[in-house]
């Protein structure tokens, strides 16, 4: 189990889709919350008391200043939440490379910075939560790579985790269905296939953050 209550948080893709609902559902619970996005004006929207942390993650570096800014707004830091992602559609072989980079270094990338730095400076008992989504236990054509970045990720966790667990440290990768957080509109490249409609942010928020709150290490989809 982890205490929510009066915990130190700290969300990265805090105005996102999906983290703003995390942030904001972590706070209601009475976590003590920092927010880290690429623009202030768009974390200065969240509902959350708070340090609001502009940062560019594709540096490394970026993740410890973050989690340092908690450290010293909180008094230390218990649970980190990487709620960062991109997309992009279209057949494999029609991808340019600067969009594999990007999809590859946002979606994989990232999250490794930011739980490598979070294993430096969480407190025994804290937790690591990283999104990757059903993509990754079944990949669909014309997402392939997009797919491979979130599988990717979920092969760090399973590895990761039980270096991690030598430090006390708990890693939770949940893997939500569709959901209606706008990401599809906002494609690197491609247009996305006609989806039945998704989950909504809320739902697939409360999940997540009950997940945290009980030591979960793995939300599959079927745990939405």
């Amino acid at each position: 189990m982890v205490d929510i209550s009066s915990s130190s948080c700290l969300i990265f893709g805090a105005s996102g889709g999906l983290g703003r609902p995390i942030t904001e559902q972590l706070a209601a619970r009475g976590a003590n919350v920092s927010l880290v996005g690429r623009r202030f004006s768009r974390l200065a929207d969240v509902d959350a008391e708070g340090p609001r942390i502009e940062a560019d993650l594709r540096y490394p570096e970026a993740a410890s200043k973050a989690m340092q800014t908690a450290i010293d707004a909180h008094g230390g830091l218990d649970i980190v939440v990487n709620a960062v992602g991109v997309v992009a559609f279209g057949p494999a072989a029609e991808l340019e490379v600067d969009v594999l980079e990007e999809l590859f270094l946002t979606n994989t990338f990232v999250p490794i910075f930011v739980a490598k730095a979070a294993l430096n400076h969480l407190r025994p008992g804290g937790l690591i939560a990283n999104i990757s989504g059903v993509i990754a236990e079944q990949n669909l054509p014309n997402m392939a790579a997009y797919g491979a970045s979130k599988a990717a990720l979920k092969a760090w966790d399973d590895g990761f985790r039980r270096e991690a667990r030598r430090s006390k440290i708990q890693v939770l990768n949940a893997r939500p269905g569709h959901t209606e957080t706008g990401l599809a509109d906002r494609a690197l490249a491609g247009s996305a296939p006609k989806f039945p409609t998704g989950m909504s942010p809320q739902h697939v928020a409360t999940v997540i953050v009950d997940g945290i709150a009980e030591g979960q290490t793995d939300l599959p989809s079927s745990a939405f």
